[in-house]
C-alpha cells in the first residue's frame, strides 16, 4: 500500500474488492434442509452438504447450528459489520465469535434459519462456502501483510487471489480431508509451519533486478498428532504459486488417506512419506501441472494499492487529555507500522466473543478512524484497525471505551486463545472457552500486561486434544480431559511447555495434568519460577525455551524439575473439602465427559 494525499476529507467506507457470495446457494441449502426433514437426504449426505456450505454441528443436536462465516485475509468492513450484527441479534445469540482462523461464527441458529444468513451474507459479498468440510478452507493472511516493516513486500493480494481460485473450484470440492494456506508478511506474525501450505514473501535479485516470490512451507498441522512443516526449496517465484499449490492439492488428492479419519490430514501423509519422497513428488507434480495447464487458468493478483485516506469525523476527545488507562492501552494493543505516523490496533476480545452491539459500533469505529476504511481479523481471535493516524489514537480509545471495546493487553499472554469447547462443540471435553476468560480477567487485574518480561508469551488452551485453540504451539498450552478422584470427577487439562511458531517453531513439550481450578495458580507459578531464575534480559518465553532445550543452568533445569515443584498446587481435594473443584468453568453440576460426533471432516 503506499499513503496518498491526506486529508480530513470525509469519504465513504470502501467497498470489497471481491464478493464472495452466490445468493442462489441460500435457495439451494433451504431446499435441501426440507428434503432433509421430510426423509428424503439421508443423514450422511446431509451432512456433507451442509459443511461443505459452513453450517457446522452444534453440541448434542441436530437441530441447531453454527454458521462460519469466512473472511478471507481476514478483511472485513463496515456494512459487513452491521450485517453481522443484525444477523447475530436476530439469528444467533446476541454475539458472535472470532475463529483462530479469520472467520466469524454464528453459534445456535436454527437449523431452517441458516438459508436466510446466507441470504443476508450475499447481500453484503460475504459466504460460509466451505469454510467447513473436505476443501479448502479460509485462506488466512496476518493481519499486519503490507504494514509489516519486516516483510519484502505485502502477500494479501495473493491471499486473496488463492482464495478466490479455489472458492468452489471443483478440484477442491472433495478432498481427503480439510485443506489449509497461511500467508504472512514475516517469520515473526504468522503460523506459515502449522498448516498445509504456508508462505512467506521474499525478493530474490535475477539479473540484476528483483523477482518477487515466496518461501513455502508444507506439511504442517496442529491436531491429536501436530507437525511442523518443511520448506519446499529455497525460493519459489511467484508465477510458481498456483502450479505449486495445486500440485501440492493433487498429491494430498490422490494419496491421501480417505479411510482413517484420525489420519487423513496431510501432514500424515508427510510424515508417513517421508519429506524428501513427498518434496520430490511435488517438484515433478508441478512441472507436470505447469507443463498442463491452460494459460487461462492463473493467479489474477489484484496489487492495486489501496486508497489511504485520513477520515474526517475524528472523536471529539482529539487533541485532549488522555482517559485513564491509555498508556496501558497504547503499549499493549498498538503497533507502528512502516508508513509513518500511523499504528495497527488490536482490539482485545475475551476468548473471541464479542456482542451485536459492539459488532455495530466497530462498523462506525473504522469509518472514523481507519484510513483505508476496513479491519483485518487474525490469528488470535481478536481484530485490527490498521492505518490509525498517531494523532487519533486518544479519540479511538475514548471510543472504544464507550463500547466495552477498550480492554487493553491485546499483545499479551494476559489475552489467551481459548476454542468454543463444551459452550457449543461436540468433541470438547471440558470449557475451555470460559477458562480463557477466567485467566484474562484475573491477569488484567494483576496488570500482568504491562510486564515486560511477559510480553512475547502465549496461554493457548483447547477444549480436547485435537488442538483448535493452538495449544501445541503456545509458551504455555492446555488441553482438555477428565480427571477422577475415587469416584468423583473434575475438569482436567494437560499442559504442556515451550511451544512458539516463530523462525524456531517448535511444539510445546508436556509438563504434567492440571485441574481446570488449579489452571491460574500454576501459571502464577510458573512466572513465579521465572522471576526467580531469570536473566537479566530474559522473558518468560526464552527461559522456557531454554529449559525446554535443556540449556538452562538456574536452579530450575529441566521440564521435570517444574514438574517437581508444581505437584504439590494439583493435588485433588475432597469434594467435601472443595466441592467447587469438581464443577467446570461456567457449570454448576458435577462433571462429567460426554462427548458427540466431530464434524472436522466431512
Amino acid at each position: 500500500m503506499t499513503i496518498s494525499d491526506l486529508t480530513h476529507s470525509k469519504v465513504d467506507p470502501v467497498s470489497p474488492k471481491i464478493n464472495w457470495a452466490r445468493v442462489d446457494e441460500a435457495d439451494n441449502f433451504a431446499e435441501t434442509v426440507k428434503l432433509y426433514r421430510q426423509g428424503k437426504y439421508d443423514e450422511d449426505s446431509f451432512r456433507r452438504f451442509r459443511l461443505q456450505h459452513g453450517a457446522y454441528g452444534t453440541r448434542m443436536t441436530s437441530d441447531y447450528a453454527m454458521v462460519r462465516v469466512k473472511l478471507p485475509a481476514g478483511e472485513i468492513y463496515p456494512k459487513q459489520f452491521e450485517k453481522l450484527s443484525k444477523l447475530s441479534e436476530q439469528y444467533s445469540i446476541g454475539s458472535a465469535h472470532f475463529s483462530t482462523r479469520e472467520n466469524i461464527q454464528l453459534h445456535w441458529v436454527i437449523l431452517e434459519d441458516v438459508s436466510e444468513i446466507f441470504r443476508s451474507l450475499a447481500e453484503v459479498g460475504l459466504t460460509s462456502r466451505e469454510a467447513c468440510g473436505n476443501s479448502v478452507r479460509n485462506v488466512m493472511c496476518s493481519p499486519l501483510s503490507g504494514v509489516c516493516s519486516d516483510e519484502k513486500f505485502d502477500s494479501t493480494p495473493y491471499a486473496l487471489a488463492t482464495a478466490k481460485f479455489f472458492l468452489r473450484n471443483p478440484m477442491a470440492q472433495s478432498l481427503p480431508r480439510k485443506f489449509k494456506f497461511n500467508f504472512t508478511c514475516c517469520e515473526k506474525h504468522g503460523m506459515v509451519r502449522m498448516v498445509d501450505v504456508g508462505l512467506i514473501p521474499e525478493i530474490q535479485q535475477v539479473d540484476g533486478s528483483e523477482q518477487k516470490g515466496f518461501k513455502i512451507f508444507l506439511g504442517g498441522g496442529l491436531g491429536n498428532k501436530s507437525f511442523v512443516g518443511h520448506q519446499l526449496e529455497d525460493f519459489t517465484p511467484e508465477e510458481d504459486l498456483l502450479y505449486t499449490s495445486i500440485a501440492v492439492m493433487r498429491i494430498f488428492d490422490r494419496l491421501g488417506d480417505r479411510k482413517n479419519l484420525a489420519r487423513n490430514r496431510m501432514r500424515y501423509l508427510v510424515n508417513d512419506m517421508g519429506w524428501e519422497k513427498f518434496q520430490n513428488l511435488v517438484l515433478k507434480e508441478r512441472a507436470i501441472v505447469r507443463a498442463t495447464q491452460s494459460v487461462v487458468t492463473k493467479l489474477k493478483v489484484d496489487t492495486t494499492p489501496d486508497k489511504i485516506t485520513r477520515p474526517l469525523k475524528i472523536s471529539d476527545e482529539t487533541g485532549g487529555s488522555a482517559p485513564d488507562g491509555y498508556a496501558r492501552w497504547l503499549k499493549t494493543n498498538t503497533v507502528k507500522q512502516k508508513q509513518s505516523d500511523y499504528r495497527s490496533v488490536f482490539i482485545t476480545l475475551e476468548a473471541g466473543d464479542i456482542t451485536s452491539n459492539q459488532l455495530s459500533a466497530l462498523a462506525d469505529i473504522i469509518r472514523d478512524f481507519s484510513s483505508e476504511g476496513k479491519a483485518r481479523t487474525g490469528f488470535v481471535q481478536n481484530v485490527a484497525l490498521r492505518y490509525v493516524h498517531e494523532d487519533d489514537l486518544i479519540g479511538l480509545y475514548s471510543k472504544l471505551l464507550q463500547s466495552g471495546l477498550a480492554k487493553s493487553g491485546a499483545l499479551t499472554m494476559t489475552t489467551p486463545v481459548g476454542c468454543s469447547g463444551t459452550t457449543s462443540c461436540n468433541l470438547a471435553l471440558t470449557n475451555s472457552h470460559r477458562l480463557a476468560k477466567e485467566i484474562q480477567r484475573k491477569f488484567l487485574e494483576l496488570k500482568l500486561d504491562e510486564d515486560d518480561d511477559l510480553v512475547d508469551s502465549s496461554i493457548k488452551i483447547s477444549g480436547c486434544p485435537n488442538s483448535c485453540g493452538q495449544h501445541g504451539i503456545a509458551t504455555i498450552g492446555f488441553f482438555g480431559g477428565g480427571g477422577r478422584n475415587g469416584k468423583d470427577m473434575y475438569a482436567n487439562y494437560q499442559m504442556s511447555l515451550g511451544g512458539r511458531f516463530d523462525g524456531e517453531t517448535m511444539l510445546g513439550q508436556t509438563c504434567l495434568r492440571v485441574p481446570a481450578k488449579r489452571v491460574i495458580p500454576v501459571i502464577l507459578k510458573i512466572i513465579e519460577l521465572f522471576k526467580e531464575n531469570k536473566k537479566s534480559d530474559d522473558t518468560l518465553k526464552s527461559w522456557i525455551h531454554r529449559i525446554v532445550n535443556d540449556s538452562e543452568d538456574s536452579a530450575v533445569k529441566s521440564i521435570n524439575d517444574i514438574k517437581k515443584i508444581l505437584e504439590p498446587l494439583i493435588v485433588p481435594p475432597s469434594i467435601d473439602d472443595d466441592p467447587d473443584f469438581y464443577l467446570d468453568y461456567g457449570s454448576d453440576t458435577s462433571y462429567h465427559t460426554k462427548t458427540g460426533k466431530g464434524e472436522c471432516a466431512a
